[in-house]
């Protein structure tokens, strides 16, 4: 049967959906200091929450997200988000450090709901794919930065317990729209769960572009976890002194960068992708240098914020619609590798910047970022040296 593409309604369902189910995985970050409060200990004892929760999420990364090209994608997605509500609602009642620790680790594996919901939308859309996956990846990405907005807010007001608790009723609702409005995608693997597995291995020998891809997402969004796990500690101490509602604030900013997804869709459609990619991780690693030679500069600090946000986004959403294009088949397959090695990068950052500003405060972070981003930037010059060469005829 051809198809028919995605409705506007349904397009919105699925980026509210993913949005709201990655946002489970950053809500702790600007609450570190009240979590560690609460607990009786230290910011860097409790750093390692938001290492458990992107960890756990690219756990499922790799173990479940590649049944979505073996069984249907829209009871995946169902399942994952009961998981998940389930999840949240054991995070409200935690006392303890252990358990907190716990429960941070299987949010982080049920929230892999927002990838099975993106390679559906590239499956289902057989015309503006990059617009499409754009769109949803937008509602991805703002739901990551509000996501430091809103529990900000809710733990300076409630506390952060409510942070969780809202969270379940969100996610119950889309689970409902997701129910009854969106249809249902049959798998088209037919092998065991271990060839499922090696299958996605295999994506990665078979696609040089894929290789690439997983390297810089991985450079890209360890930076950006490091700074958004660290720009938490650098504000609430001197010379700012920032309340965790304050320090939420920031993320709206950054959501500004977001907004901007469904146009860099478009220009994917249409331009050159490797060429773009140069100017966007120049973007971050000039936005990381602000950040080291003005460390107390609060607006160097904001416009920071925005060309960070900005690059990430942009180099995150070429990769994303550069790799649905290798083989529409083994889209979950393709999407496991790429996403989980982007996320492993950002619970490695995020380690690595927690142990940075225990070390060496500031500084350490920022030169640390100046290393990710400039990595990055070589990796996207390799990439655009090959496809210039591929691309120059012969005379």
């Amino acid at each position: 049967m051809e198809k028919t593409g995605l409705s506007k309604t349904q397009i919105t369902i699925m980026a509210i959906s993913a949005g709201i189910c990655v946002a489970n995985i950053y809500y702790n970050q600007p609450i570190l200091k009240d979590i560690a409060e609460s607990l009786h200990t230290t910011e860097a004892n409790v750093g390692l929450i938001s290492v458990l929760a992107q960890a756990g999420y690219g756990f499922g990364l790799f173990f479940i997200t590649p049944l979505g090209d073996k069984i249907n994608r829209k009871k995946l997605i169902l399942g994952m988000q009961v998981l998940l509500i389930a999840s949240l609602l054991g995070m409200v009642f935690i006392e303890n450090r252990i358990g907190i620790f716990s429960m941070s680790l299987i949010i982080g594996i049920c929230s892999v709901a927002a990838q099975v919901i993106l390679p559906m939308a590239a499956s289902l859309e057989p015309k503006n794919k990059g617009k499409t996956i754009s769109i949803i990846f937008s509602g991805i990405l703002i739901g990551i930065l509000a996501a430091r907005v809103f529990s900000g807010f809710i733990a300076e007001w409630l506390g952060w317990h409510f942070v969780y608790a809202i969270s379940a009723v969100m996610v119950f609702m889309t689970m409902l729209m997701i129910h009854f409005s969106l249809p249902s995608v049959e798998a088209n693997f037919t092998g065991n769960y271990k060839a499922l597995l090696q299958s996605a291995f295999e994506q990665l020998g078979r696609f040089a572009i894929l290789r690439r891809a997983a390297l810089m997402g991985a450079l890209i969004f360890g930076a950006f976890c490091s700074f958004w796990t660290t720009l938490t500690f650098h504000l609430s101490g001197a010379p700012f002194h920032y309340k965790t509602d304050q320090i939420g604030l920031f993320g709206l900013l950054a959501i500004a960068g977001a907004l901007g997804a469904p146009y860099i869709g478009k220009l994917i459609d249409n331009g050159n992708p490797a060429k773009t990619q140069l100017y966007t991780t120049g973007l971050l690693l000039f936005s990381v240098l602000l950040l080291h030679f003005f460390p107390i500069s609060l607006w160097a600090i904001l416009v920071s914020v925005l060309l960070l946000d900005i690059g990430v986004q942009a180099t995150q959403l070429i990769n994303i619609a550069t790799i649905y294009t290798l083989d529409e088949k083994a889209n979950s397959r393709i999407n496991t590798i790429y996403m989980t090695s982007y996320f492993i990068g950002g619970a490695f950052g995020t380690f690595i910047g927690v142990q940075c500003w225990k070390y060496g405060g500031w500084n350490l972070v920022t030169l640390q970022l100046i290393i990710f981003s400039l990595l990055a930037v070589v990796v996207a010059w390799f990439s655009y040296q090959i496809t210039s060469v591929k691309t120059t005829p012969i005379r």
